[in-house]
């Protein structure tokens, strides 16, 4: 992805996909919403040992979902354990939706910020939890790259960034449907860390 009009493409198409996906768990997961409960039960174990950390706790005043699409994660996950929840997600369709999926918590979501990551820059030192769940690889490398730093500003102290996405045992695998890649174990080589301030 070197030029701009690679990268114009890219994130296109990406965008012209998701646009043709109905505002449900179902479409969420590319038709695949029977794994929803087991998904968050895992993200629930593995949330909380940050949360309840003797030497570095996590705080949980407030939290971004990152590709929220219509709240899933901030319904079932998120909203368990922070005040606060923001949303950011490029489809408004889906963030349309939100509230009335989310229920009567919703008036514990915040803002609702319609952009593509790509594009999104977190306030600083806003939040306790930043959580990007199977969105990364609408992202191409270069600015996955620098949406980590700006993630990584938007961190209070003891501030946690969660990627939970998909990877390839071998190369970069291209999904000519959504446009998206799965990328390689080997460079995502880092299995969790906190961000110390």
């Amino acid at each position: 992805m070197g030029s701009s009009q690679n990268n114009k493409d890219f994130y296109s198409q990406g965008k012209a996909y998701w646009e043709t996906i109905p505002a449900t768990v179902d479409g969420m997961l590319g038709g695949y919403s029977h794994i929803s409960n087991t998904d968050v039960h895992s993200s629930h174990r593995f949330l909380n040992a940050f949360l309840t950390s003797k030497e570095h706790p996590t705080g949980r005043q407030r939290a971004l979902d990152c590709g929220a699409g219509i709240g899933r994660i901030t319904k079932h996950l998120l909203l368990r354990y922070f005040e606060r929840v923001d949303m950011v997600e490029q489809n408004a369709a889906f963030l349309d939706h939100a509230r009335e999926y989310i229920g009567p918590e919703a008036n514990r979501v915040d803002q609702l910020y319609c952009s593509g990551l790509q594009d999104f820059v977190p306030d600083a030192a806003k939040y306790d939890v930043i959580w990007c769940q199977w969105v990364t690889g609408h992202l191409t490398d270069d600015d996955f790259v620098t949406f980590l730093q700006r993630c990584k500003n938007g961190l209070r102290p003891a501030g946690v960034l969660v990627i939970k996405d998909n990877v390839t045992h071998e190369d970069v695998d291209v999904d000519n449907t959504d446009g998206s890649v799965t990328r390689p174990r080997e460079l995502s080589s880092c299995r969790c860390s906190s961000h110390q301030r």
